[in-house]
């Protein structure tokens, strides 16, 4: 579109700037959308592992912590896989 008057190219401005606003709403839009589902080791994750953690080193074994019903045998298995996994780096660092 080729701009002859003032006129013309005021009109083209407001139409562009119309433009801008429109993609600057649906841009902030898209950037505070919730992505859904757990986030790995948000706040809840760590109190439930803090949680199994405080009682596995107090002897409890997996059976009895499942059994409380806070957490699956699943999860608890996670966590203590996680738990020996931060154990083993742990050791290794303090060796070097």
């Amino acid at each position: 579109m080729e701009i002859y008057t003032l006129e013309e190219a005021l009109k083209k401005i407001e139409e562009l700037e119309n433009e801008i606003a429109a993609l600057k709403a649906e841009n902030e839009q898209l950037r505070s959308r919730n992505f859904g589902g757990r986030k790995k080791h948000d706040e809840a994750w760590l109190a439930s592992y803090q949680g199994f953690i405080a009682k596995y080193e107090n002897g409890q074994t997996l059976m009895e912590i499942v059994s409380e019903g806070e957490i699956s045998r699943r999860t608890a298995y996670r966590y203590l896989e996680y738990y020996k996994k931060l154990q083993k780096k742990t050791d290794e660092e303090q060796r070097k």
